[in-house]
């Protein structure tokens, strides 16, 4: 590849990166600018593209979780929404058709105008995701559902790919159906590739030719054999530290399909006049997502949250356009226009995301009036009920508290912890534990404190999740005692400051509990040291 193409793109990238923008913006930006200078798109931008959105579909089935999309607050708005927004916005395209005067627009037929409108019904995965990590919110509910969204949308854009090649798959294709019972084997090996350079390796082999190259071979969309060939090790344990180990590779790829747009045409005054005007159908998309999570009964801050993290359009709708284009069902300046339209998105979504906050404090009440009166159970208010003791955190340490205080001390304890699958188990065992993450504003927003909880026991393993636990905690007024526990001596004064009234050292109590009970058995008796 040309030395010049990638200082252009890493200018751009970090341009944009400085302007706190996403970076694809400085990416799709170069290739514009490249384009203006003569360059053109070479056979190895093209193929290093293609590696990026394998990749990307590849990490996408890695972190697919089937019993996220199970959920009906997730396959059911995802689905309506993609219906509802299509038509809603091939209506706005044939109006806009109709009443704007320009060639592009005026040559507009009945299926591109479909293609258009599915386009850009998409949200953004890459710019979602992110978001929702800078705020620690991904576990939160209206996270969770956000997520899942992006996911549904993105198999619904695997399948038209897949249906978009037009050929019929080999009659040896039904032999793919062994991967199925061979995933527990396919899963081990994964485990056995360690970390590392082979962790790596694997992923990308996997990928490209478990993935890709096998069902192409039987006539099947690669791209669809990507998404699947994660899926077979997305229930494997290793499955998520694969994704974090392919995680830049894979944007390093995606860098290339950015630039390659850019490079394909230059835009016009034409091609961004039109990018304006689609540019308000983000109002359509936003009301219908609105209009679904509440449908759906989410609350309504978990539906002004979810609708204004998704109020953007995606970097996939750009990938099912340039499929479409390939296909000669789009014309090649549409691309042009929609990846104006995917840019200025980004621009816009910035500020309404970091203020969905303010946004929704402002403008609950209203909204409110139309939540259901039977909320999703995962959205309901969370009742302490009469606990005395809560212990925010059952991992060991959380699990050897909750013992303490309900078998020594008689006391009626609650345990919260995030992690889905622990929770399930400790109730199984006979904990009172429920799911809740309180590191997440989202948690604290649906608590209803009880005047019976005498101390609150954070037992989080993130430092910055207690002091958090402990703002909340103070804001509210909670007039019990409470204790944290550190790992680390200087994380002892920080929560000291921000109101704990107890603070314990894990390795320093292990050590004195360690010397007491060995004391005791020995027999030991205690002595002053002056």
């Amino acid at each position: 590849m040309d030395p010049v193409i990638i200082g252009v793109a890493f200018i751009g990238g970090f341009v944009a990166h400085v302007l706190r923008m996403p970076p694809l913006l400085g990416f799709l930006a170069a290739g514009f600018a490249l384009n203006f200078f003569g360059f053109e798109q070479s056979e190895a931008i093209a193929k290093l593209a293609d590696i990026g959105v394998t990749l990307l579909l590849f990490t996408i089935g890695l972190k697919l979780n089937i019993r996220t999309l199970l959920d009906r607050a997730v396959w059911g708005s995802a689905t309506l929404h993609m219906a509802l927004s299509t038509s809603a916005i091939a209506v706005f395209i044939v109006v806009v058709s109709k009443l704007v005067a320009l060639p592009l627009l005026s040559q507009i037929a009945g299926l591109q105008v479909l293609l258009l409108a599915f386009a850009l019904s998409f949200s953004s995965t890459v710019f979602v995701v992110k978001a929702l990590e800078d705020r620690s919110e991904s576990n939160s509910f209206y996270g969770r559902v956000a997520i899942g969204v992006l996911i549904m949308q993105d198999i619904f854009a695997v399948g038209f790919m897949a249906a978009s090649s037009g050929t019929a798959p080999s009659p040896w294709a039904v032999l793919l159906l062994l991967l199925i019972p061979a995933a527990p084997l396919l899963q081990k090996l994964m485990e056995r590739a360690g970390h590392g350079e082979v962790q790596v390796l694997f992923g990308v082999t996997f990928a490209l030719v478990v993935g890709y190259g096998l069902f192409e071979l039987l006539g099947i969309k690669g791209d669809f054999g990507a998404l699947v060939a994660g899926m077979l090790l997305a229930p494997h344990t290793a499955s998520g530290a694969l994704a974090r180990a392919l995680f830049n590779l894979k944007d390093l790829f995606l860098i290339c399909f950015f630039v390659s747009l850019g490079l394909q045409a230059m835009p016009t005054w034409e091609s961004v006049g039109i990018a304006a005007l689609l540019l308000a159908a983000l109002l359509i998309k936003s009301a219908v997502y609105l209009f679904t999570f509440v449908l759906f009964r989410m609350r309504a801050r978990s539906s002004v949250l979810a609708t204004l993290g998704l109020t953007n359009f995606s970097e996939f709708g750009l990938i099912v356009a340039a499929v479409a284009t390939s296909q000669g069902l789009l014309d090649t300046e549409w691309l042009t226009v929609l990846s104006l339209v995917v840019a200025a998105s980004f621009v816009l979504s910035s500020p309404l995301t970091k203020g969905g906050e303010a946004l929704y404090r402002r403008f609950g009440r209203l909204l409110a009036r139309f939540e259901s009166k039977h909320l999703h159970v995962k959205d309901r208010p969370i009742d302490l009920g009469d606990a005395e003791v809560v212990i925010l955190g059952m991992g060991r340490i959380g699990r050897g508290a909750y013992d303490r205080f309900a078998h020594a001390f008689g006391r009626r304890v609650l345990g919260v912890d995030n992690m889905s699958k622990r929770v399930r188990e400790l109730q199984q065992s006979g904990f009172h534990v429920i799911e809740g993450d309180a590191a997440d504003s989202d948690f604290w927003d649906k608590l209803l404190v009880s005047p019976t909880v005498d101390l609150v026991v954070l037992a989080m393993p993130h430092h910055a999740g207690n002091l958090f636990a402990i703002e909340q905690l103070r804001d509210r007024d909670f007039a019990g005692h409470i204790a944290a526990v550190v790992n680390y001596e200087d994380e002892i004064q920080p929560l000291r400051d921000r109101g704990a009234d107890s603070v314990f050292h894990v390795y320093s109590e292990a050590g004195a509990g360690l010397a007491d009970h060995a004391a005791e058995e020995i027999g030991f008796s205690h002595q002053r040291i002056a």
